[in-house]
């Protein structure tokens, strides 16, 4: 194992001053305030609205189904809202049951409840109360003896008052009262009921038309882009809240079914609050079960019914979201933990107990339009889950940071699912691109340069021991599934799985190959060349060809001939920029021919877009055997001279 290298420091970033908001931000943060407050407002207005518009997803394609069936529009919505009023008006009745068993048996509940906290009195808690009551004793006696002299002074210069007898007349209670009194906590949920669904009768039969005026109203200069915002959040939406809704309704039923073998009171209620509450993410489900293992200890004498019902819960919901969740739908739904929790609070501070149910498909919404709509694209970036930076990007970055550790631990994430080729190519060649381009740009400094080459060759060294080989295929989300999409680096740097071969050994080589380092890594005259040199280097050795590196000061005019060129079968450049101005290339070889005439030449740019490796004349100009964008196509480059020879 390479010795640890220290990370050189790295000169203050220059931070510039902070600018202040202009018009058109301050203008944006008065829209975003005005919005908020309107939700807060008119959540009244905007609750039944919404809850409409999720449960017409839960409809569709049930109307769907049934339009297919020649049943017609409207009798096929009509169908669809009469199936989920009865399913509601179901589910209501069986818990408004539940709820009146329960009522029934609270005092036999209590006397269990007593008998349990006396025997806990009795015991150590009743130690401890003894003891907490005794200090209070001391404290009380302490200070009323302090405070008896003012006490009985102001005794003797006072008169008890004398007690005044009232009584209270409560007035008669009238029928209108009692009515509001009885018929007040039912006709509001039932008001809810009706305006939900006589908005969703509206919705599922103009559904086309409301997709077409939300088409013109947002997007109608770019019909494409909008149509797939709108089918990528319908099927994400729909997808969700369909394949949620069957997780929960299947969560609630052994929950019920668990507790009722158990033996805990009301169990279909407990299962339908379970399911409702499992829509709260993270926290929802281990909350509702609190409720059930509370009835439980009020139930048995003893402590045993409590504990299965915690273990039922316990075990519950990690199966549920670990195992099951992600084998049917997908590990997540595109957003990053921390904004399930933020959209969480913020919506159940703004609408009470619906908005932490309806926290995750506004969340989902937002991270859509982010990522079709380019001005809300920081919803994506503060919401999503895919990664804010490219490995390319994150690398470059902590390298600027002098952070090597965290740029190995990025590696050894990715080298989990593509070779080290592949990972040196993908990521490590186009970060010291990102470098070179800023140094040219002048917004990088030599320091920091030579920070950079210093941290890349030591990230170099700590894979000295790593072979260049395929790993294992890592599954894959079912199509069409949350999470099955390709992350953004991965949409933007492929996967280059395809390993080079490896070298026969050096006895069944030619003589001139059978050296310990036939190929000769010679760096371009760029700053990280030499990082780059060293990684073709380190490759060329896992598949049995020995390489040394040479820096290109050793192959200038003055110092090359006295360039040690032993053993050598196979000259290799690496350049990551050559500016367009390849005459310095071609002098270069020129210089190199004369050293080691007859051995092939290869010239690595690393930029493919480079205007060499597009024009024929260019190449013929300049000399050299193979040109390859690759550090892969290199090694591969060098095997095929190596069987020519």
């Amino acid at each position: 194992m390479p010795a640890a290298v220290t990370p050189p420091s790295l000169p203050p970033a220059r931070v510039p001053p902070p600018s202040t908001p202009g018009p058109s931000g301050l203008a944006t943060l008065a829209v975003a305030v005005v919005v908020v407050a309107a939700l807060y407002l008119a959540r009244e207005v905007f609750i039944p609205l919404v809850l409409a518009i999720l449960l017409s997803f839960v409809l569709a394609p049930v109307v769907n189904l049934l339009r297919r069936l020649r049943l017609g529009r409207v009798p096929s919505v009509i169908a669809a809202v009469l199936l989920a009023l009865g399913v509601i008006l179901a589910i209501g009745g069986v818990i408004g049951l539940q709820v009146a068993d329960l009522a029934k048996n609270i005092p036999a509940y209590q006397s269990t409840v007593q008998r349990k906290v006396s025997a806990l009195q009795e015991g150590v808690l009743g130690r401890a109360n003894d003891l907490i009551r005794r200090f209070n004793r001391q404290v009380s006696e302490v200070s009323s003896q302090a405070a008896a002299p003012d006490a009985a002074g102001a005794a003797a210069g006072a008169q008890a008052p004398r007690a005044v007898l009232v009584k209270v007349q409560e007035p008669d209670t009238s029928p209108l009262v009692l009515a509001e009194k009885v018929l007040g906590p039912v006709v509001s949920p039932l008001t809810m009921v009706g305006i939900v669904l006589v908005v969703v009768i509206f919705i599922l039969m103009q559904r086309e038309d409301l997709r077409d005026r939300l088409i013109r109203l947002f997007g109608a200069s770019d019909l494409h882009r909008t149509t797939m915002a709108m089918d990528d959040a319908a099927g994400r939406l729909g997808t969700f809240f369909l394949a949620q809704l069957g997780m929960n309704a299947a969560f609630g039923v052994i929950v019920g079914v668990g507790l009722w073998f158990i033996g805990v009171p009301s169990p279909i209620l407990w299962g339908v609050f379970s399911a409702l509450m499992r829509f709260v993410p993270y926290i929802g489900a281990l909350i509702s079960g609190v409720f059930p293992v509370a009835l439980a200890a009020a139930v048995d004498p003893g402590w045993s019914m409590a504990l299965w019902t915690a273990a039922l819960f316990l075990v519950a919901e990690p199966v549920f979201g670990q195992v099951i969740e992600p084998l049917l739908y997908g590990h997540s739904t595109g957003l990053s933990p921390f904004s399930v929790i933020v959209s969480t609070l913020f919506w159940g501070f703004l609408w009470g107990p619906i908005g932490l149910i309806l926290a995750t498909p506004f969340t989902v919404c937002l991270v859509v339009l982010g990522r079709h709509v380019e001005r809300l694209e920081f919803l994506d970036v503060l919401l999503g889950d895919r990664p804010p930076l490219t490995p390319v990007e994150n690398f470059y970055q902590r390298m600027l940071a002098g952070d090597p550790d965290e740029a190995q631990e990025q590696a050894e994430l990715l080298l989990k699912e593509r070779s080290l080729s592949s990972y040196y190519d993908e990521v490590a060649l186009k970060a010291l691109q990102l470098a070179a381009n800023d140094y040219q740009r002048g917004v990088l400094g030599p320091a920091q340069l030579d920070a950079i080459r210093q941290l890349t060759q030591a990230l170099v060294m700590e894979f000295a021991k790593r072979p260049d080989e395929v790993p294992q295929e890592a599954p894959e989300a079912p199509a069409g599934q949350p999470g099955a999409e390709a992350s953004l680096a991965e949409k933007e740097h492929p996967k280059n799985e395809a390993v080079p071969g490896r070298a026969p050994p050096p006895e069944a080589r030619p003589q001139r190959w059978r050296g310990e380092a036939p190929v000769l890594c010679i760096a371009g005259r760029g700053p990280l060349d030499e990082a780059a040199s060293s990684m073709l280097a380190q490759l060329l050795g896992k598949h049995g060809l020995g390489a040394r590196v040479v820096p290109h000061e050793a192959v200038s005019r003055e110092k090359v001939r006295n360039l040690d060129v032993s053993g050598v079968a196979m000259v290799c450049i690496s350049y990551l920029d050559i500016s367009g101005n390849p005459a310095h290339l071609r002098y270069l070889l020129q210089r190199l021919r004369e050293k080691v005439p007859g051995q092939p030449i290869l010239v690595g740019l690393w930029p493919a877009e480079d205007a060499i490796l597009t024009d024929a004349a260019l190449r013929r100009q300049v000399g050299a055997d193979y040109y390859v964008v690759s550090l892969r196509e290199a090694v591969e480059a060098c095997l095929e001279a190596l069987r020519q020879a």
